[in-house]
């Protein structure tokens, strides 16, 4: 077990830890941050989330640096990303903060790509990278519901609702990366449209 793949591990244990904070009656109060006002839980559940966050780009760099690639890395790094960004969107519509219809299309994306990488490595024998509109869609799904968690703190004496903003930013990449995804490997399907004469 190689310190990736622990980093990995401590991603997935934060994940109900991180449900717990936010969705146990919990009353802690609200404490006035950069100007806003913010549940002390909320706040806890932010932390939490950069924290799973910040081990999320650490593993893969430390993988990569020190040649520390493994299976178990590669099916459980992306998988513990999924689990924690969808975890934090459903929680965020619970709350009324995001639009489920945004939720959706977000968690039905993600599960195709999952989908389409295991079909592509399957055949293929490559595991898809994460191309730049990919690595958008992350960066802003991250910040977006850090944001959207601190109450658009650091901004609301500005009146930009920064969360909001990156959050339809996002929502853009994920489909257009979907997108790019599916034609990139539109060779694993080929064989589908071909006519039986």
């Amino acid at each position: 077990m190689n310190l990736p793949n622990k980093l990995t591990i401590i991603r997935i244990v934060l994940i109900p830890i991180f449900m717990l904070v936010l969705l146990l009656p919990l009353n802690w109060g609200s404490v006035n941050w950069a100007g806003t006002e913010i549940a002390v839980t909320q706040l806890i559940g932010a932390v939490i989330f950069a924290a799973a966050s910040i081990t999320d780009f650490a593993d893969g760099q430390i993988a990569r640096r020190q040649h520390l690639v493994s299976n178990f890395g590669k099916f459980a790094d992306p998988l513990a990303d999924k689990m924690l960004v969808m975890t934090a969107f459903i929680i965020l519509v619970e709350m009324g903060k995001v639009p489920s219809w945004v939720a959706a299309i977000i968690v039905c994306r993600e599960l195709a790509v999952t989908g389409l990488r295991l079909i592509v490595v399957e055949n293929d024998g490559q595991v898809m990278a994460a191309a730049m509109p990919g690595k958008i869609k992350t960066f802003t799904q991250m910040f977006a519901i850090l944001f959207l968690f601190l109450n658009n703190a650091f901004f609301a004496n500005i009146h930009v609702a920064i969360g909001e903003i990156l959050l339809y930013i996002c929502l853009f990449f994920t489909v257009y990366s979907g997108c790019d995804y599916f034609y990139n490997a539109r060779f694993i399907f080929s064989d589908s449209f071909k006519s039986d004469k």
